[in-house]
């Protein structure tokens, strides 16, 4: 593993005629191997350059030949776009297979920042680029190989200093391929199109945000070349079709709740499939609809959450069903619903579930102070006695555009909170404001001040179940990992006089710690905007903590540096603030191996049933 998505391995291709196992290449290990369309070569990554491997000869050839560590990267991304943009593979075949499309990161002026890992006499040191907020970015360049004249061709992608290409991805033309870009502020964002021969490029949609884009960068493009893209222009992320020119042809979904997903196109019925949460903002389920925007159809009725894999020729799909207090349910269906075969129904936990006695989640609603309705989540111990006061402990992560309330299986979160009910303990999750799921103004109301409304539903969250009769409204805890780990502490410091405890885990505590393709689209850069960092800051507001902390980071987070959690801490100690700190070394953001997730979970359990 290399970071959260990427990873170098021995791959192997096993032929099924002479039953024969042939290693990719024998000159090191690879990344992102991946055939070619006609299944006769091989393209990979090793040390930051691209190979074709052809398994007909078992030759091995070069195409980039600049790749080095810490200073360019050939058909791979740098750290911040596979965190930020959500991808590993930075190159593509043609579906010709004669040209290979790949992405060049020049990371050389990008700032090194340092992980030390302990267990030697001298610890290591690993190096890594890492842009934080206002600091230079890599240049990204997109080139074009063409396997039979060996060659490559640069394409015209624009102003490379301030900009982002978070995809590429060939059309269905013959020698077109087409890109994203957004500018450094990400309310920018244009879909170009590049001859692979000349590398011009045509910018063929551009739209501008008030605030920013996220997750629109994907473009589905249909066989005479018309596409498909999400865009939020109305308010909520739908659908829309336009021509190979760009025109729109036609929006083709709308209405007050948002698509997921795009799950497939059928051309030859001419029929879309997507997920949506249009039955309710928790719930998650599949629509169909006609290229033209008619006939519209919802095609799972269950209340919960469901997710389908189409085969390719639209007659068979696997699907996985779940809800707040179902576990996973898959199958494999006919297109017209019918059960084929149940491939996992999970008959022995939901049994044991039963057994146990398992509570269930049950969904809430409250008004904001603004007049938002909040959604919500709780837990409660099992026969409630009349009069008895319980402790209350929320669960958080709060992130721009999440979701944590959502009628869909916990996993082990859940079976954990278990426990803590049958200790006599509430468990509760909201959705604030900021959250996912309800369109864009809700979403995106703490735009360039991450670290307010957020928290202040969280607070106001406190407030309204403090009001119950069976909550404590003296032991309310919170714990959260990431953002949630932010969102515990700001929470833990604005909402002081409601919070008696809480856990953050691998927080974030100053914006301008984190890495600049995520905090520049929330926060801009800090020239920008420097109230808004000031104030998004934990480490401004530290001397109002009044409650129990415990901090908890792994010293070699690539992610959210221990740095955070450092800087806080000396000012808490400024502020003669007390607090508990857990380190867990050589471990990332994930915090796991060995038996560092039992340890971990076993200290997070202590401190709260001590503290709470």
């Amino acid at each position: 593993m290399i970071y959260r998505r990427s990873s170098i391995s021995e791959y192997y291709v096993w032929d099924l005629k002479n039953k024969k196992l042939i290693p990719v290449s024998e000159n090191g290990k690879q990344q992102l191997a991946t055939f070619s369309p006609d299944g006769n070569k091989i393209a990979f990554v090793r040390n930051n350059n691209i190979y074709i491997k052809d398994l007909s000869t078992l030759t091995e050839v070069q195409i980039s030949k600049d790749g080095l560590k810490n200073s360019i990267i050939n058909g791979a991304p740098d750290w911040v776009y596979e965190e930020e943009f959500g991808f590993s593979k930075a190159f593509e075949w043609s579906p010709d297979g004669s040209k290979i499309a790949y992405m060049k990161f020049d990371e050389s002026k990008v700032k090194e920042f340092d992980l030390m890992y302990f267990g030697n006499l001298y610890p290591d040191l690993y190096k890594y680029k890492y842009p934080k907020p206002g600091e230079e970015n890599s240049i990204v360049t997109v080139w074009i190989y063409d396997l039979n004249k060996k060659s490559n061709v640069k394409v015209n992608v624009g102003n490379i200093a301030n900009q982002y290409i978070p995809r590429i991805k060939w059309t269905k033309l013959p020698n077109t391929l087409s890109f994203v870009r957004l500018n450094r502020l990400q309310n920018e964002f244009e879909m170009l199109e590049a001859d692979a021969v000349k590398g011009v490029s045509t910018i063929v949609i551009s739209e501008k945000n008030k605030y920013y884009f996220e997750s629109v960068y994907d473009i589905y493009f249909l066989k005479d070349n018309s596409f498909i893209y999400k865009s939020e222009k109305s308010g909520f992320m739908h659908l829309y079709l336009h021509d190979a020119s760009g025109k729109l042809i036609k929006q083709l979904t709308d209405g007050e709740w948002e698509v997921g997903d795009l799950t497939g196109v059928d051309e030859e019925k001419g029929i879309v499939y997507y997920s949506s949460n249009e039955p309710a903002t928790r719930q998650r389920a599949i629509y169909s609809v006609k290229l033209d925007g008619t006939d519209k159809k919802r095609l799972t009725p269950e209340d919960g959450s469901v997710r389908i894999t189409f085969s390719k020729n639209f007659k068979y799909y696997v699907k996985s069903y779940s809800n707040a207090n179902t576990p996973s349910y898959i199958t494999t269906n006919s297109i017209d619903g019918n059960v084929i075969k149940v491939l996992r129904d999970n008959k022995k936990l939901r049994d044991l579930m039963e057994e146990k006695q398992f509570i269930k989640k049950e969904f809430f609603t409250f008004k904001s102070t603004d007049g938002y309705q909040i959604n919500g989540w709780i837990m409660k111990p099992a026969n409630l006695e009349p009069g008895k006061k319980y402790p209350l402990l929320f669960s958080v992560y709060g992130g721009p555009g999440s979701q944590t309330v959502i009628d869909a299986w916990g996993g082990g979160d859940y079976i954990w909170y278990q426990m803590f009910c049958q200790k006599g303990y509430v468990i509760a999750e909201i959705d604030g404001r900021g959250t996912g799921g309800r369109g864009e103004e809700f979403q995106k109301c703490n735009y360039m001040k991450l670290g307010t409304t957020e928290i202040e539903s969280q607070i106001e969250a406190a407030k309204y179940l403090g009001t119950l009769d069976y909550i404590d409204k003296d032991r309310i805890g919170i714990w959260g990992w990431s953002y949630g780990g932010y969102a515990t502490i700001m929470t833990m410091l604005k909402g002081a006089d409601y919070y008696k405890m809480g856990v953050a885990v691998a927080p974030v505590t100053d914006w301008k710690y984190y890495d600049d393709i995520y905090t520049e689209r929330f926060m801009r850069r800090p020239e920008d905007n420097p109230d808004g960092y000031k104030e998004g800051s934990a480490i401004t507001h530290a001397d109002k903590l009044k409650g129990k902390l415990l901090i908890i980071h792994g010293a070699a987070d690539d992610n959210v540096h221990m740095q955070n959690s450092m800087d806080f801490i000396t000012a808490l100690i400024a502020a003669n603030k007390q607090y508990e700190m857990q380190i867990y070394p050589n471990k990332n953001h994930g915090i796991f191996g060995g038996n560092t997730r039992y340890h971990l979970f076993k200290r997070i359990t202590e401190y709260i049933l001590a503290d709470l």
